[in-house]
Formats: C-alpha cells, sequence, structure tokens
C-alpha cells in the first residue's frame, strides 16, 4: 500500500472511532412511516431528540427512541475516558432502508383475491459530536 493510501486509511480508521453506529434491522414498520420520524430528529442534539421521541405520538418512535440510546452506549464503549456530558453529541446521520416484503393475500369479492404487501426496513444511526462553527466566540 502506498503511503498516501495508509495516511488516508488511518485517518478514516480514527474518524471511525469517534463514531457510534446502532443498527435496527427488519422493523416491521413501514419505511415512509418510520423516515417521518427519522427527519424530525436528523442533525439535532441527542437529548432534544430523546425528548422528541419520547413525546411522540408515532409508534416508530418508540422504536427509534430505543436504537438511538444503542447508539448512545456504543458511543461510551468507544470512548471509555471522556464523559457523556462533557461532549456535545448529535444525531449525525440516520436512514431508512427498504427491508423484506410479506406478501400475503386478503380474500375479495366475487372469488377474487387482494394482494397484501407488508413492508419492514432497516434503520441506521451515526452519533458523533457536534461541530460548531463559531469555535472563536
Amino acid at each position: 500500500m502506498g503511503a498516501r493510501k495508509s495516511i488516508r486509511a488511518e485517518k478514516l480508521k480514527a474518524e471511525k472511532k469517534q463514531k457510534a453506529i446502532a443498527v435496527l434491522r427488519n422493523c416491521p414498520t413501514s419505511p415512509r412511516k418510520m423516515r417521518l420520524v427519522a427527519d424530525i430528529i436528523r442533525g439535532v442534539e441527542i437529548n432534544k431528540a430523546l425528548g422528541i421521541l419520547h413525546y411522540s405520538k408515532q409508534d416508530a418512535s418508540a422504536r427509534l427512541e430505543k436504537l438511538l440510546r444503542s447508539a448512545i452506549a456504543n458511543w461510551e464503549a468507544k470512548n471509555e475516558g471522556e464523559r457523556l456530558e462533557d461532549n456535545q453529541l448529535c444525531v449525525k446521520e440516520i436512514f431508512v432502508d427498504n427491508a423484506r416484503i410479506l406478501k400475503r393475500i386478503m380474500p375479495a369479492p366475487q372469488g377474487r383475491a387482494h394482494r397484501i404487501r407488508k413492508r419492514s426496513n432497516h434503520v441506521t444511526i451515526v452519533v458523533d459530536k457536534m461541530v460548531n462553527s463559531n469555535k472563536n466566540e
């Protein structure tokens, strides 16, 4: 491996150490419904995001709250010497992907059948330190 490549690899490894990732697979909620909640907390500080999710009425918010707590625990495990209160963490990335679709059949009038698609999704949350643009002030 060349010098440039190894330097970049070390830099990426150091960045990855700061980030904490939590993944929820095969969640039996429609991706569209989950994205509505995920869009609300994207880029928000973690304490505020936990409050938003805790008091939200949507069913997906309970699952996302549990996943966010897992991401925070992963960050604490990676950064043992640092305290959570001293660092300002935020939801750096959150994305919802389609998962498998269970196809079922519902009886319809006159001997017909309608297909029901039960959708599910995968959710990934990345928690990282908040970047302050006003460091000089």
